[in-house]
C-alpha cells in the first residue's frame, strides 16, 4: 500500500489536470507560451502517473483493469474478475 500522502498528492495533480485542461489546451492553440508558463506545474498531464486504483502502487500498473499486479493476480485467484482463469495446458 502506497503512503497516504502520495496517493492524496496524485489525487490533486489529477485535480488540477482537469480543472486547466480547457486553459491549457487554448493558450497552446494560440502559441501563448509565457502565459502558459505561468500555470502550475501540476496542472500538465504528463506529471501524472499510472497508480493502482486499490493500493495506489506506481510499478506493474495494468491498464485494462486500472490496477497493479499484484492485485489483480489475488483478485483473480478469488475469482473477482469474470473470465480471468489461471493457465493450465
Amino acid at each position: 500500500m502506497a503512503k497516504k500522502s502520495v496517493i492524496a498528492r496524485q489525487a490533486k495533480r489529477e485535480r488540477m489536470v482537469a480543472k486547466y485542461a480547457d486553459l491549457r489546451a487554448q493558450l497552446k492553440k494560440e502559441g501563448k507560451w509565457d502565459e502558459l508558463d505561468k500555470l502550475p506545474k501540476n496542472s500538465s498531464s504528463v506529471r501524472l502517473k499510472n497508480r493502482c486504483q486499490l493500493t495506489g502502487r506506481p510499478k506493474g500498473y495494468m491498464r485494462k483493469f486500472g490496477i497493479c499486479r499484484n492485485a489483480f493476480r489475488t483478485m483473480a485467484l478469488e475469482g473477482k474478475i469474470p473470465g480471468i482463469t489461471k493457465a493450465s495446458w
